[in-house]
């Protein structure tokens, strides 16, 4: 299906700098176009992934590009976007954020291209969702990366607090990539005994709810340090990336469209789903007990009420496009 495996990063900042550096790292792909409104920035991130071919076992080819060079990728992650105050909530960044994208992605889309959004650009569920609507793409092609790193943050506070490793833990956090996502708990596995049964053997105690805040705002932890998060998501970029080239059938945690799962249609939220060539293969029905099916609920109202801002906002571009 894929010849030449062809990814564009759309914003060469830290985020978009290091999904490149990571898919180059794993092998995943062989051609990276780097795509920047500062072109020197592009420029720059392209070479300084280049020097790091003499020391991997294979070679990708990296280069500044232009968003008509875009529509020949097969994958395109969109990484625009800043953050000026801690203080901020990620869906306070909707505005900016939609005017970037209406910027590039009809012109994208005019040049022909056929492939899979990744989109990273916050808020990362309202955010594809308008991708998705101004692309005209089938929904499973265009995927967000949702909660699939607040999910491997959760397995990290797991970790911390059952003193396992994370990878023997298997956990998610669905809902808003915000401060409204939830923890299932009741599902959750640690080597595949549910993790209630796990605590009463091991006779260790959970706080549901710490660990819940721990996670929801990890990201605003690491930010108030470095002043950006751009490793964790990078790994989530390049296992969605790596999951549609090799046509892997993973299941992972992303922004996928509801088509009745959960009771919900017409929305992008964070959800387990099956990815393979086709991206979003399948959206996957995690049994939530009545606690976290109000939590969820609380979270798609969430979504859908900046939904309606985004329609407003792209009022005038949703109507030239459809």
């Amino acid at each position: 299906m894929f010849n030449q495996r062809k990814v564009g990063i759309i914003g060469a900042g830290h985020v978009g700098s290091h999904c490149g550096l990571s898919l180059i790292v794993q092998g995943v792909c062989d051609e990276i176009v780097f795509v920047d409104s500062d072109g020197a920035k592009a420029q720059s991130q392209a070479f300084d992934c280049m020097d790091t071919m003499a020391f991997l076992p294979h070679r990708v080819r990296v280069k500044k590009g232009e968003v008509k060079d875009l529509a020949t990728m097969d994958i395109i992650v969109i990484s625009v976007g800043t953050i000026d105050n801690v203080s901020k909530n990620r869906l306070s960044e909707l505005e900016g954020s939609l005017n970037m994208i209406k910027s590039f992605v009809p012109e994208i889309m005019k040049n022909g291209f056929k492939g899979y959004f990744v989109v990273i650009t916050n808020p990362v569920d309202v955010v594809t969702y308008f991708v998705q609507k101004l692309s005209g793409l089938p929904h499973h092609q265009v995927i967000g990366t949702g909660t699939g790193l607040d999910s491997a943050r959760l397995r990290r506070a797991l970790s911390t607090k059952l003193n396992v490793d994370a990878k023997s833990i298997q956990a998610y956090m669905l809902g808003e990539h915000g401060d409204s996502q939830m923890g299932v708990f009741s599902q959750a596995t640690v080597n595949g005994m549910n993790l209630k049964k796990f605590l009463e053997v091991t006779d260790k105690k959970l706080d549901f709810n710490e660990v819940e805040n721990i996670v929801a705002k990890a990201g605003w932890d690491i930010y108030s340090g470095k002043k950006s998060t751009e490793f964790g998501i990078a790994c989530v970029c390049t296992d969605i990336v790596r999951a549609i080239y090799s046509n892997e059938k993973k299941i992972m945690a992303c922004s996928g469209y509801l088509n009745g799962q959960y009771g919900e249609n017409g929305i992008y939220i964070g959800v387990p789903t099956i990815v393979g060539k086709y991206g979003v293969e399948k959206v996957l029905e995690l049994e939530l007990n009545s606690e976290e099916q109000k939590k969820f609920n609380k979270t798609i109202e969430i979504i859908k009420k900046h939904i309606e801002i985004g329609n407003e906002i792209l009022k005038e571009e949703l109507c030239i496009n459809f």
